[in-house]
């Protein structure tokens, strides 16, 4: 736990853990302000865990979550009351600290002058100098005598990066490293404040049992190429008429070509009483980190009685995840002798098993095998954990919906899922919120000098890691052309690759590869691998050589059965 202290009433740290909330108690604090919103991070542990974590103590928690971007003043006079109120000494958190350390500077603006309140920041390890103008604003005579040194936190002139990314995930790195592979001199910089770097695809294997969940993190900084440096804040905005973006900590950046990357947010709010059971009463999900664990500690422990698993409206990160877990889960209980005691079901929001046909008749011979019930056109609203009730609202053939009810032993749970927060507030957007991208060339349906891969974008594409291998190289070739000028070559374009291993038991998959309208794209000559057909080859592949491949080969630039194609 990081902390820092702004005054001798309140401190300041990036995101909590359910331990943090521990030690933050042993340290002497009373109070917690989480200016975070639920479902930014992979690894991001929801306000209702730490506000349940916190009362257990007798310490008191409260939400006032910002958006980057989108901070004002009744805001910053809502933290002011939190903190007034609250018994002290008070913690308050964010994903760095700093949105939290902006409210406390703005709410005590007009008592304190703004230098003392810049400085304090600035000892604290945060420059929010950018802040000076609304802080002296609000206290016009509020100026310090003691003499201060401002720093310009508005435009960097030191530097325009060639090529700025936003997101230090699968698709930032590897377009970095595609990048740098093609151009050594070229300055990059990828601007994310997380500390560590995650494997997702590993974490249906940790829902199975097959992974610890330690072999899908690494640090961050361990895991960028070395002629890249890492500006550890979030993105507040984009400036693109001015060729520069906005951080959380007032810092302005100026870019020749920026490339987008920063995933997306799982949405646990969307499902009324989630939050507050996540990871206890037979709840659970792979789709973070933490809680993959307690899948296959549920799995273990269930012997009878009935599993639900769910999967909401698309897009979803790896449309096949919410399968995956349930497979593998009937295939422990089916060897442990107790799937006859188990009612399994799989509630889809969709009306399809899967959306590309070829790969329907093998996954519906597990679905027999396992004796799965299907209910489609099935979302989850409302989970009642404690209860161990969950809602579904489901459509009829005629289109008309109501709710029903079900009890459950085990319900593991696919979030729905949205574009990050501060992009839906950007110009980057489309009419829903995911960032507006050509299909084929990935750049920004608005700005010529931008470009977006991965989760974040509105491109067609099952949104997977081995889609990201494809477009990456896909967007280095296109954004260094731009960036040399070189307007007479080819753009490289995306053909929609995305692959989905389908874990249908352990030790053997369904390998569906695919491209834009279903188009089947197999890697492998058909004797080798069959992907309509499970297979432990495939198996041996996704254990045994994907997660090298991600580590070693992806995110280092090595483009193997990735290279860019330049015909559709």
């Amino acid at each position: 736990m990081k902390v820092k202290a702004l005054s001798s009433q309140i401190s300041v740290s990036p995101q909590l853990s359910l331990d943090d909330v521990r030690q933050a108690h042993e340290a002497g604090f009373r109070t917690l302000i989480c200016n975070r919103p639920d479902g930014e991070g992979p690894d991001q542990t929801t306000f209702v865990e730490i506000k349940r974590a916190a009362e257990e103590l007798s310490m008191q928690a409260h939400y006032l979550p910002i958006i980057s971007g989108q901070m004002d003043d009744a805001h910053a006079a809502e933290f002011g009351r939190l903190l007034a109120t609250s018994e002290q000494p008070v913690l308050a958190y964010c994903r760095t600290g700093t949105r939290s350390t902006n409210l406390w500077a703005l709410s005590q603006a007009a008592e304190a002058p703004a230098d003392d309140l810049l400085r304090a920041a600035q000892t604290a390890g945060y420059n929010i100098t950018s802040l000076r103008g609304r802080l002296l604003a609000a206290n016009p005579e509020g100026q310090s005598s003691t003499a201060t040194t401002e720093r310009n936190a508005g435009d960097d002139a030191a530097t325009v990066w060639d090529v700025l990314i936003i997101g230090g995930g699968a698709g930032g790195i590897a377009a970095a490293s595609s990048l740098l592979a093609r151009d050594c001199s070229l300055k990059i910089a990828i601007v994310d404040p997380s500390e560590h770097h995650y494997y997702q695809p590993g974490w249906t294997l940790v829902g199975g049992g097959v992974f610890q969940p330690q072999v899908t993190k690494r640090v961050m900084k361990d895991v960028l190429p070395s002629r890249c440096r890492l500006i550890a804040e979030g993105v507040e905005s984009f400036q693109p008429e001015e060729d520069k973006i906005t951080l959380c900590n007032g810092q302005r950046l100026s870019y020749k070509a920026l490339v987008v990357s920063p995933g997306l947010k799982l949405n646990w709010d969307a499902v009324e009483g989630l939050p507050e059971t996540l990871g206890r009463n037979g709840v659970t999900s792979n789709y973070r980190y933490d809680l993959a664990p307690y899948t296959w500690k549920l799995v273990q422990e269930t012997k009878s009685g009935t599993a639900l698993f769910t999967q909401p409206p698309m897009p979803i990160k790896c449309a096949g995840a919410p399968q995956k877990a349930m497979y593998l889960s009937a295939y422990e209980w089916e060897q442990q002798g107790d799937l006859g005691n188990i009612k399994v079901e799989f509630n889809n929001a969709g009306g399809v098993l899967f959306g590309v046909k070829d790969y329907v008749p093998a996954l519906m011979e597990y679905v027999e095998r396992y004796g799965i019930d299907l209910a489609f056109n099935s979302n989850l609203v409302a989970v009642d954990g404690p209860n161990k009730r969950a809602t579904f609202e489901v459509t009829d053939g005629d289109g008309k919906t109501s709710r029903v009810e079900k009890s459950f032993d085990m319900l593991h749970v696919c979030p729905p899922q949205t574009a990050p927060d501060f992009i839906r507030v950007s110009p980057l957007a489309d009419s829903v919120g995911w960032m507006d991208v050509d299909q084929y060339t990935l750049r920004s349906a608005k700005y010529q000098n931008i470009w977006g891969l991965g989760d974040v974008t509105n491109a067609p594409n099952a949104k997977t890691a081995a889609a990201v291998r494809k477009q990456a190289p896909v967007v280095a070739e296109n954004v260094l052309r731009f960036v040399r000028n070189k307007s007479q070559t080819r753009e490289a374009l995306y053909r929609g690759y995305g692959s989905c291993p389908l874990t249908v038991e352990r030790g053997k998959i369904v390998l569906a590869e695919f491209g834009y309208g279903g188009v089947l794209e197999p890697s492998f000559p058909r004797f080798i691998i069959n992907g309509t057909r499970p297979s432990r080859v495939s198996w041996w592949l996704k254990e045994r050589i994907l997660p090298p491949i991600y580590w070693n080969a992806m995110l280092k630039g090595r483009e193997w059965l990735a290279k860019p194609v330049y015909e559709k």
